[in-house]
């Protein structure tokens, strides 16, 4: 089974959520592709275990067009692909769906697993916010995209993959769209999904006036902070902190808990983390059913003893 990973790459570096892709890829394929139009990108991939790394070059790929980018890679596929696996991102979500309609594709967003059943391939994504989990069986060509943390691209196997570079003409592609200057978080946003530990906030922290608690526990261990949705909603912390289904997906090293009950919404945006830690006088909280550790107790009292042992170390 030939697998097709495109490889998205922002401000110059591997989008994480590609490298995701690609370990769901050799989890299910001896026989992976990844193709990239940046050159730096491509050099990186070729230290990982891959059939091949193909580098497309042309200038109208070096920034972002819908128009360009679905056209390349329409010039690139070919029907011995059973899948072309993109990560979940906005981008993808842009130009991927017009792919999808020129080859006449199924495009299969948002995926949380996919496995290869001798040969035929199982798709499988969520709905209603992450209540059910439907399994699909491909039976044509597809496009899939794979959501954030839903893989680990630690687990990646290395390797040493040879680089083929493939010089595509796009001149006959009219550009119709009047690039804007690129999306950017407010001032003082914040990309939690590269943060290597989160620690996250909910109604257990109380009040407003206890917030800088979370801060400095948050400080002390090099994290972000993060949050449930009702502390955004009390205006406690901005928006760009939010975690779940109306915020952000994220799957890091560490996801440190305070007072966050966990429901279904919120789980939706951090059951890929790599370890969850959970504090809750709620013993019965849906946090305590997806953590690795749990602490039953007041958070106002657990938290500033732990920041003593802390500084102590």
């Amino acid at each position: 089974m030939k697998i097709l990973v495109f490889i998205q790459v922002d401000d110059n570096k591997i989008n994480k959520m590609s490298l995701e892709a690609l370990r769901c890829a050799q989890m299910i394929s001896n026989d992976v592709t990844a193709v990239t139009f940046n050159e730096q990108a491509a050099n990186e991939l070729s230290s990982i275990n891959l059939s091949e790394v193909t580098l497309v070059n042309n200038e109208k790929l070096t920034n972002y067009n819908p128009l360009y980018f679905a056209s390349a890679l329409e010039k690139l596929i070919n029907t011995d692909y059973k899948a072309i696996l993109f990560a979940h991102t906005y981008e993808t979500r842009d130009w991927v769906p017009r792919l999808s309609a020129r080859l006449d594709y199924p495009f299969i967003a948002d995926c949380i697993d996919l496995k290869n059943d001798n040969d035929n391939l199982i798709v499988t994504r969520q709905t209603y916010q992450g209540k059910l989990n439907n399994d699909f069986e491909l039976k044509s060509n597809a496009f899939c995209s794979i959501q954030s943390g839903s893989f680990k691209s630690d687990d990646l196997e290395t390797g040493n993959t040879n680089i083929n570079t493939v010089d595509l003409n796009l001149d006959d592609i009219k550009n119709t769209i009047k690039s804007e200057e690129k999306f950017k978080e407010q001032k003082g946003g914040v990309d939690l999904s590269a943060a290597d530990i989160i620690v996250s906030v909910g109604r257990g922290i109380a009040k407003e006036e206890n917030i800088p608690l979370a801060e400095e526990v948050t400080s002390l261990l090099n994290a972000e902070l993060g949050s449930s949705r009702p502390i955004v909603d009390y205006g406690w912390l901005p928006h760009d902190r939010q975690i779940g289904s109306s915020g952000q997906v994220v799957s890091p090293k560490l996801y440190f808990s305070l007072g966050v009950s966990g429901a279904i919404q919120h789980q939706v945006g951090m059951k890929g983390s790599d370890k969850i830690m959970a504090i809750n006088k709620d013993e019965n909280a849906p946090i305590f059913e997806i953590s690795d550790y749990t602490v039953v107790g007041d958070l106002l009292e657990i938290v500033p003893k732990l920041i003593e042992r802390i500084k102590e170390n």
